[in-house]
């Protein structure tokens, strides 16, 4: 296009790093959903205006620009807990960012190659590069622009399509902004036709949040529920000689809750030791539950047959005594890569020493039953796997829980923007599948979630406290809940198929 030679080769790349960089501002703490569909306007524009090569070179600056501050909360894990060199963390973040890059590049290159410039295309084969970075080599799903949309007037799309079609939703409105930018820059004219569809658009999806898939079950009863924030700092938390000072922080914040909550919840891993070595505590717990009628979930880990699992178990059940074979219990089923297994076997073993992994954990089953709690089921998620839509949506269809829960810590990240960023995530869970959602951490963010991913209740990041909330069961069913991605993948494969045969009609005129 024209409007190409109007500027230099150095200030489009400029423009890419900078339109790249400024995506953050629309996640998690800072939450100014509207620089999304900026930051996705200049990797649109790149694509429509620029040669290939141009392209390419600035789409991979875009990208990296934009995951490496995006994630740059990595580093924090690895200098202060792993003793890594600073420079050495942030070439690892460079390095993330260049791998998660190629994604925004494949998608310029096929852009490129078959010269696709209409929105609805771009949006299309956009969903389908996303998927790709959601399940190559276990997937890492982190900063896709639809979780930007969940404070906007555009969230009620989530419940319908997920996070994917809110992105689908971003990119398809970028797009038509870019050409709106373009027209009036090369004629100065005023066009019509793109403005009214852009426009169209987005009042349509704003008209999603009227849609009502889910109530108050009122024939259920409401339960109380209490979290714990033990608040143990990363680097004493695995040290022997801190044990005792563990179990005493629990006991404190556990003790005035026992009797007055129907669940109380733990962070992950919450005592660091075996489930195996701490029977006896565990015992001790479960009968001081089971005599209070209140039931405990504990982040634990768990060995069985020589594997180690990252757990979650139900102490205080009141329909039998603790038993570690039989008790109620979640195995996570989404490792982190290089934080709980080195991938790719023997041939990456020698990092186990830079990260400070000691054992690859073992997968749980990726579909589990529900925790059955207080006459309400579970539906939970460890960490870093409510990341993973599809994951929690599965089980829920399978489960038809009344609440998601997810416990986690996110200490590993300090005051970074990391811990933002996942209870983000964690809040769309809840808004896709229209379920209130608990989340239990060690320093935080502990919250309690609605059927709208707004925050009920969240307690202050850093602090030994606990968090209690009345929490009411829902019922209908969602969209999303039914169909998961599916819906919004087979509207893109038909706007692909569809614009296939549109290109071959035009060419055999």
């Amino acid at each position: 296009m024209a409007i190409s030679k109007n500027f230099s080769t150095v200030t489009i790349y400029l423009f890419a790093l900078i339109s790249g960089g400024i995506g953050i501002l629309a996640y998690s703490p800072f939450d100014y959903w509207p620089v999304a569909f900026i930051s996705a306007f200049g990797l649109l524009w790149l694509i429509i205006t620029q040669s290939k090569k141009v392209a390419l070179i600035g789409a991979f600056l875009w990208a990296v620009s934009y995951f490496s501050i995006g994630v740059n909360w990595v580093s924090v894990s690895m200098t202060q807990f792993g003793g890594v060199p600073e420079i050495v963390s942030y070439l690892a973040v460079l390095l993330l960012a260049s791998y998660l890059a190629l994604y925004p590049l494949l998608f310029t290159y096929l852009s490129q190659r078959f010269n696709l410039k209409n929105p609805w295309v771009l949006a299309s084969l956009f969903s389908f590069t996303e998927y790709l970075r959601e399940i190559v080599f276990t997937g890492f799903p982190w900063l896709q622009f639809g979780y930007t949309q969940i404070d906007s007037p555009f969230y009620g799309l989530a419940p319908i399509t997920g996070v994917q079609g809110l992105t689908f939703f971003v990119i398809l409105t970028s797009g038509y902004l870019v050409q709106i930018f373009c027209k009036w820059s090369e004629h100065k004219i005023i066009p019509h036709q793109p403005i009214l569809v852009c426009i169209g658009i987005l009042i349509f999806t704003a008209f999603t949040q009227l849609f009502t898939f889910v109530e108050d079950d009122t024939e259920k009863k409401s339960i109380n529920i209490s979290l714990i924030q033990g608040n143990i700092e990363q680097q004493m938390k695995w040290d022997p000689s801190y044990f005792n000072a563990t179990l005493a922080t629990y006991n404190r914040l556990i003790t005035p809750l026992l009797g007055k909550s129907d669940v109380i919840i733990f962070p992950e891993s919450a005592i660091p030791a075996k489930e195996n070595d701490i029977v006896p505590i565990l015992n001790q717990l479960d009968s001081l539950g089971r005599e209070n009628h209140s039931e405990i979930i504990l982040g634990t880990l768990y060995q069985e047959n020589n594997q180690l699992f990252n757990s979650a178990v139900l102490l205080g059940d009141s329909n039998q005594p603790y038993n570690m074979s039989q008790a109620q219990r979640y195995n996570k089923h989404h490792l982190v890569p290089f934080g709980e297994y080195v991938p790719f076997g023997n041939l990456l073993d020698w990092m186990r020493e830079v990260f400070i992994l000691p054992i690859n954990l073992a997968r749980g089953n990726f579909i589990q039953p529900a925790l059955n709690i207080a006459n309400n089921s579970f539906n939970l998620a460890i960490c870093y796997e409510i990341i993973f839509g599809d994951q929690v949506q599965q089980n829920q269809k399978q489960q038809q829980s009344d609440y998601l829960v997810t416990i986690s810590n996110d200490a590993w990240f300090g005051t970074s923007s990391g811990p933002w960023q996942h209870l983000q995530m964690a809040r769309m869970r809840a808004l896709e599948l229209g379920k209130p959602l608990i989340r239990a951490t060690n320093t935080g963010i502990t919250a309690f979630v609605d059927v709208n991913g707004q925050i009920i209740k969240q307690a202050p990041q850093f602090e030994a406290t606990t968090l209690t909330q009345s929490m009411q069961p829902t019922k209908g069913t969602t969209p999303f809940t039914l169909l998961g991605h599916w819906l919004i993948y087979g509207i893109s494969l038909m706007i692909l198929v569809f614009s296939t045969f549109m290109n071959r009609g035009k060419n055999t005129k």
